[in-house]
């Protein structure tokens, strides 16, 4: 296995100072930036493996690749509450953020715990990474309840007022990803959406807009309904397949 400091020194060998300077421009800190892709990264992951100790010590190197690859090998039934709240503290760029939320905090049992919590916090990356762990469970989680995302929808109204980009463009992400995962959900984002519109704010205003544009379009209702659909004919056969089979029922 290589350690951490190969690992450093391979990923300081792919340096891409043009890459660098594209990235700040579309809002990615600079500093400690190599400019290495995220497919580059990927494969760095898939070749190390999952190992936990070694992603502390990468993060710990603070250098943006090299966090984020840390964030792609960790293992997160060995995460705890404790390293969350250092990683979160640490962050300094939104890309960082959102993949850390979605290669590795998504899948720890503290992650709904943890967006909420963050969702109240006044650093900007926490307080984004509390409303882009809502977005990423809103797709990722398969087997989460309605009522745990529904339960979301008043801290995401509450976060709506933050005119800071990072944060009000997150918020937007975790109010539309909900809104696309069923009819009912869809209906409870529309509902929020709409109550956010009414905000004196300018922040609320664009987030709100920018949603119900995407919630109300013709390919997003046919999505939901799609879904719906898909679900009562799963939930029919089951039921169906329960009758058919079922020792108790006695024959006409």
């Amino acid at each position: 296995m290589r350690t951490h400091t190969q690992i450093i020194s391979h990923l300081k060998s792919l340096r891409n100072p043009r890459s660098v300077a594209g990235m700040a421009r579309f809002g990615i800190n600079p500093q400690n930036t190599l400019g290495i892709s995220i497919p580059t990264l990927r494969a760095r992951a898939k070749e190390i493996g999952n190992n936990h100790a070694l992603a502390q010590k990468l993060w710990a190197s603070g250098i943006h690749e090299a966090r984020i690859l840390a964030a792609m090998i960790d293992e997160p039934a060995k995460v705890t509450p404790a390293q969350m709240e250092k990683w979160a503290r640490d962050l300094d760029s939104w890309d960082v953020c959102d993949n850390v939320c979605g290669c590795l905090f998504d899948k720890t049992k503290y992650a709904y715990t943890k967006a909420r919590a963050w969702s109240r916090r006044k650093k900007e990356f926490v307080k984004r990474a509390g409303f882009a762990l809502m977005a990423i469970l809103a797709v990722h989680d398969k087997h989460a309840t309605d009522a745990q995302f529904i339960a979301l929808l008043p801290l995401i109204a509450r976060g709506a007022t933050d005119e800071r980009n990072f944060v009000k463009k997150a918020v937007n992400w975790a109010l539309r990803q909900i809104g696309k995962r069923n009819a009912r959900l869809n209906h409870a984002a529309i509902r929020a959406a709409r109550q956010i519109a009414r905000v004196d704010s300018g922040a609320a205003r664009w987030i709100a807009a920018d949603a119900l544009r995407e919630l109300e379009s013709a390919a997003v209702q046919k999505k939901v309904r799609g879904v719906e659909c898909r679900l009562l004919e799963k939930a029919s056969r089951r039921v169906g397949s329960h009758l058919f089979y079922s020792p108790t029922l006695r024959k006409p």
